[in-house]
């Protein structure tokens, strides 16, 4: 018997991890539990509901204003009690979050083996994301399983002295999720999102903390210069709870063709993605999920950890205004395209996890 915990904290953590622990369930060799942190209460809960996922533990850590400190500090503290009993033989975590780093370094320190799901993005500047960079590579180095969803992941875990054993290629999960959802019938449960018409979508997702103050603010003024030169285009943005994101968005996104909506769930939001004719986000799983929909996107930061679809359907266009706004004029005046492939995955990611894993329980057995 191969007993997993797997932990997540925030919504991007449920959405990637949901087709990991779909598929480990049909195993009956293998028992899997599910502990959640609660970095992000409300957006995690809500993932929890779409993808039909009860946690057996639960943190509750958030707190408001917290800071990645403290969240690592409490993420310790309750995971050393969550793996306390029943000890698991192995601790699976997702991506880059302070969740996934504290999970991960207590698992370590009780000698319980980890594996890593998105293992080896880089961006290669500790500050770009913060502390998302520092955090990943911390995560794969103590990691006995590296689950790298691209080769450009691979080769950078390799140059890294990662041995070769340890890393798995997977693709990234996000698109087994994506592609569960889209083909979902669905009608929007958000009431504003149910009156859009026809009209051309542009969707935005900002939330990222290095563009906190002055640079979202600048992000912000170029959205509002764009929708002045592209008055046929209606902008919707779910805007993150945050504060320091929500509170500067209702004050300056301040125009008639800006629907600013609350955050969406799972559903609504894939199929706002349908809709749209481009996307401006700062977003790491955006990135991931566009290819599959043949959007092309706006990336609203200095430096990217996912470089696979520049130039071919992404702009990394930095975070001053006359460069957002160039970007975001050349990806309205682009003509459509059909859907490409996605070189984060086929939608067999959680496949190939689970017989990962499968084999690295079978090779410890004495």
């Amino acid at each position: 018997m191969l007993r997993v915990l797997a932990v997540a904290g925030t919504r991007p953590e449920v959405i990637k991890l949901a087709p990991v622990l779909a598929r480990l369930r049909r195993e009956p060799g293998v028992r899997v539990r599910l502990c959640v942190t609660a970095q992000h209460r409300r957006l995690l809960d809500d993932m929890l509901k779409v993808f039909g996922l009860k946690p057996h533990a639960d943190l509750d850590l958030m707190r408001p204003r917290q800071t990645p400190a403290q969240v690592l500090r409490r993420t310790l503290r309750g995971m050393g009690r969550a793996l306390a009993r029943p000890r698991p033989d192995l601790v699976l975590v997702q991506g880059d979050t302070t969740t996934a780093l504290g999970a991960a370094l207590a698992a370590f320190r009780l000698g319980i083996p980890v594996a890593h799901v998105e293992a080896g993005l880089r961006t290669g500047d500790l500050d770009c994301p913060f502390p998302e960079e520092a955090n990943r590579i911390l995560i794969d180095r103590g990691s006995a399983l590296l689950f790298a969803p691209t080769p450009g992941a691979r080769r950078n875990l390799r140059r890294e002295g990662v041995p070769a054993d340890r890393i798995v290629m997977t693709g990234n999960t996000v698109v087994d999720a994506l592609r569960w959802a889209a083909s979902r019938p669905h009608r929007f449960r958000e009431p504003a999102l149910r009156g859009l018409g026809s009209a051309p979508l542009a969707v935005v997702t900002l939330h990222r903390r290095e563009s906190w103050g002055k640079p979202l603010a600048g992000i912000f003024r170029a959205i509002l210069e764009a929708a002045r030169l592209l008055p046929d285009l209606l902008w919707v943005y779910p805007v993150h709870p945050n504060p320091a994101v929500s509170l500067p968005a209702r004050r300056l996104l301040r125009h008639p063709r800006i629907l600013l909506v609350p955050p969406l769930d799972y559903l609504d939001f894939v199929h706002l993605l349908r809709r749209a004719r481009f996307i401006v986000t700062d977003s790491g799983g955006i990135q991931e999920e566009a290819p599959s929909l043949g959007k092309p996107v706006v990336v609203a930061r200095e430096k990217t950890e996912r470089p696979e679809t520049l130039g071919r359907g992404s702009l990394l266009a930095g975070v001053s205004r006359p460069a957002l706004v160039r970007a975001i004029l050349r990806c309205a005046r682009r003509p459509e395209r059909p859907r490409a492939v996605n070189p984060f995955g086929d939608g067999k990611a959680a496949e190939r996890i689970a017989r990962a894993l499968l084999r690295w329980a079978r090779e410890r057995r004495p």
